[in-house]
């Protein structure tokens, strides 16, 4: 976890290291214990008036593939001194015409354990199709859950980044002085 103030260090980061004209906008930067993901806006195609939805589905694909090819020394350039600095892999995505398309990025794995209603519930979604391992089962619900609170999500995330801050600041800190790793000093 970490705090909003870093996390806004990590976006200056990168707005600064990403070369000029890579995006038409640097639109998101996350970050968890093991990855960094980049999602920049790249300008849409253009395809005729009386295109299809089909026809612009694909040019809209087609762009990101070109612009993922065309900018991937750069990417990778980017990528190496930010894993070197922030000890993290950093994974990139692009929105373009209202589409997000995010590259490879990490799968971290998780240790749970389920008793066997949770197990159930799993199997569930194998049996209907709606995933193919109780991995993506398991990230289905995760997905769910997030979507339907959001806001309860926030107020946690920062609740854990005031009690972060507090730690930081420990017994001996002047209440005013910014603790390890929140860019002061």
């Amino acid at each position: 976890m970490i705090t909003a103030e870093q996390r806004e260090q990590l976006r200056g980061w990168f707005t600064g290291r990403i070369p000029d004209g890579l995006f038409e906008e640097l639109t998101e930067v996350t970050v968890d214990r093991e990855e960094i993901t980049v999602i920049g806006r790249i300008p849409g195609p253009r395809p005729a008036e009386d295109a299809s939805p089909a026809e612009r589905e694909a040019a809209v694909e087609g762009r990101v593939q070109e612009f993922r090819e065309r900018t991937r020394d750069d990417r990778i350039a980017v990528a190496r001194d930010a894993e070197h600095r922030f000890g993290r892999k950093v994974s990139w995505g692009v929105e373009c015409d209202g589409r997000r398309a995010l590259f490879t990025h990490v799968a971290a794995p998780v240790m749970t354990r389920l008793r066997q209603p949770e197990r159930q519930v799993l199997d569930t979604l194998i049996a209907g199709g709606v995933a193919r391992s109780r991995s993506e089962a398991l990230a289905w619900c995760v997905r769910l859950v997030q979507r339907h609170t959001d806001d309860w999500l926030t107020e946690l995330r920062e609740s854990l980044e005031h009690v972060q801050r507090v730690r930081e600041r420990g017994p001996d800190g002047d209440p005013g002085e910014a603790g390890p790793g929140t860019g002061g000093g």
